[in-house]
């Protein structure tokens, strides 16, 4: 037995439209899901949105992106530019743990982060900047 899944691709709206008449015609779900070749699921997935708003409303996707990306508090941001201006030799990884360490040592937030916050705050020098070349 493989472990392979299958792949399913997005319906069309053409598939959509057709599902909706042939269950409109028939009031059959099953035969319309079998005409329009999509699993039930689809069917009860795009009924709402059918009854809300008719055709028009089979055409496209909802937008699966975030609508805001996630982005630390302003009050953590901070944070990490006076913990860095305090203690200019710390690094990233230390500045995360001294705000884990002040949070009962549950993470606020990641090293990565906390060098972003860092580099656009102007605090953080780039590797090769460091280096003394010879």
């Amino acid at each position: 037995m493989t472990n392979k899944r299958t792949h399913f691709p997005q319906t069309t709206a053409s598939q959509r439209k057709l599902l909706f008449e042939t269950w409109e015609e028939t009031g059959n779900v099953s035969q319309a899901c079998r005409t329009a070749h999509v699993g039930r699921g689809t069917f009860y997935y795009w009924k709402p949105r059918f009854d809300d708003q008719g055709y028009a409303g089979l055409t496209e996707f909802e937008s699966r992106a975030p609508q805001e990306a996630a982005r630390t508090g302003s009050e953590i941001e901070q944070k990490v530019i006076q913990l860095r201006r305090e203690q200019p030799k710390w690094g990233q990884k230390r500045i995360a743990q001294e705000l884990a360490k002040g949070n009962s040592w549950v993470a606020v937030i990641s090293p990565n982060t906390v060098k972003r916050i860092l580099q656009e705050a102007g605090l953080w020098r780039r590797v090769e900047q460091e280096v003394k070349k010879k």
